[in-house]
């Protein structure tokens, strides 16, 4: 079959259209999207479970006359359950878990009439901001092979980015949406708290602090997947109000004249890039020729003391994912099933009271009540999306005396001794020094976005990361299809491109 050398020449809704037009077939667009996977992947491994065979089929048979029919689509390798599908979160303790249905999430992706080809590598369990798993190996940045495309939704983003697929599905407990997105040169847009269902095995995940949604090359193909997504499902514990309108509609108006906050400190008191805050600049200017208000200014959190909740949390939420691995896979979870990191993180997670973890989960709602305040005097907040730019491949391999620590805590059961050490304050700054700025939207439930609008002198994307009040995704769609129409970036493909 001839290939279709025009396939990245579109967009999601432009490949749905083609096929509304009977310009082309799904089946046709399926075999050149798994083409391309077949070319790229060996490269960048963002592919880790392929889906070739269900594919085509699906691409063959009757679709959902959805927004995106015929459109190839991939799944992220976590919490994406698909009936007869492997999940296994990056994690050896999964390698056999198979999900027996589909998730209500994965279900909407199918009635928005996507072809789905495969599952994307993350991280174990979705832990860290870059993709460099055991079981599955290092993802790799289509834009230079030799850095990190970020995570969790790190195979996600190098798919899109590698013009494999026009947009696939990630999830964002802490950045893991805008990280990726912002290191792959992408649109990335994390949801308000409830906005997309997480049934029917979850109510909230991470203490409500996760969303999942898509990443995606237009700002268009993000709304109109939001339509397609968006609601409560069957015993969901939020109910947020709906939109207006359709989020479709709603790129299409003027945002109006809107007065900006930026700021370009880490909230932890870290260093920033320069070009991470140049990025944030040039977005300002921008912002400003295009009529809008923009001046510096911060809400009043304490950014240390959110950052030790957010880790609190993570320890947390490690511990019971593995006390959790029996209950989905019938075998007792052991140190052996899973990264060294991952099982100290564990440890430390059983050290912490019932006390402690609630009284962690009460910064959120201070910074929430910040942010509220904030959001009285300024429409949105503009950061960078990272405070540096993507890190090398192996970067953050632990050193030979980390391992040795790691492995005598491990066989030891030592967490409360570890945690007694002060490693925690340690890592709260450590783990976050790179991507300080997203979490906070996690963990208060407001939408943020990423957008990529800079590229540096060698060639590395990143974004600017705007924030706005709770449920008013309406109001960041709108301004990103106005930077998107003044500064496009459609047209920049990575080095590593099918």
């Amino acid at each position: 079959m001839a290939r279709f050398r025009e396939y990245d020449k579109y967009d999601a809704l432009g490949l749905a259209e083609l096929v509304r037009k009977k310009k082309i077939t799904p089946a046709e667009l399926c075999d050149e999207a798994i083409n391309r996977a077949e070319k790229v992947n060996p490269q960048i491994n963002a592919i880790i479970h392929p889906m070739y065979d269900y594919a085509r089929k699906t691409s063959q048979a009757k679709i959902p006359s959805g927004p995106f029919k015929g459109v190839p689509f991939l799944l992220k390798d976590l919490m994406a359950s698909f009936a007869g599908v492997p999940l296994t979160s990056g994690s050896r303790a999964f390698r056999n878990y198979v999900p027996g249905f589909d998730s209500e999430l994965v279900s909407r992706f199918k009635k928005a009439g996507t072809v789905i080809m495969g599952k994307t590598n993350c991280p174990e369990l979705g832990l860290m901001a870059f993709t460099e798993p055991v079981l599955h190996g290092p993802t790799r940045n289509p834009w230079d092979l030799e850095r990190t495309p970020g995570g969790s939704s790190g195979g996600a983003a190098a798919a899109v980015a590698a013009g494999i697929v026009p947009m696939a599905s990630g999830g964002d407990g802490g950045g893991s949406i805008r990280i990726p997105s912002a290191y792959c040169g992408l649109f990335g847009l994390k949801p308000s708290r409830g906005r997309i269902p997480a049934g029917p095995e979850y109510g909230q995940v991470w203490q409500g602090a996760v969303v999942e949604h898509v990443l995606t090359r237009t700002v268009r193909d993000s709304a109109v997947m939001l339509d397609a997504t968006q609601g409560p499902d069957r015993g969901a514990p939020y109910v947020i109000e709906p939109p207006e309108g359709p989020y479709r509609s709603e790129i299409r108006k003027n945002p109006g004249k809107l007065k900006i906050a930026f700021c370009t400190g880490s909230p932890i008191g870290t260093e920033v890039d320069p070009d991470c805050l140049n990025a944030v600049m040039e977005t300002a200017k921008l912002l400003e020729s295009l009529g809008h208000n923009v001046e510096e200014a911060e809400p009043a959190f304490n950014g240390i003391a959110l950052a030790k909740s957010y880790m609190t949390l993570y320890f947390g939420e490690i511990a019971a994912d593995i006390d959790n691995v029996e209950k989905l896979t019938g075998k007792k979870a052991g140190r052996e099933d899973f990264e060294p990191v991952t099982w100290t993180l564990g440890l430390l997670g059983r050290t912490f009271t019932a006390g402690e973890f609630v009284s962690s989960l009460r910064e959120w709602n201070l910074a929430g009540r910040a942010m509220g305040e904030f959001f009285s005097r300024y429409d949105l907040y503009l950061t960078p999306t990272t405070a540096a730019l993507p890190a090398r491949i192996g970067e953050h391999d632990p050193r030979p005396f980390e391992k040795l620590l790691m492995k005598t805590v491990n066989s030891m059961g030592l967490g409360r001794l570890l945690r007694a050490s002060g490693i925690v304050d340690q890592l709260a700054v450590q783990s976050l020094e790179r991507v300080p700025f997203t979490q906070l939207v996690n963990l208060t439930g407001l939408p943020a976005m990423s957008v990529p609008l800079y590229w540096t002198d060698t060639g590395l994307p990143l974004g600017s990361h705007f924030i706005g009040p709770f449920g008013s995704e309406g109001l960041l769609l709108r301004l990103a299809a106005q930077l998107e129409k003044a500064k496009p970036w459609f047209d920049r493909k990575a080095p590593v491109h099918a």
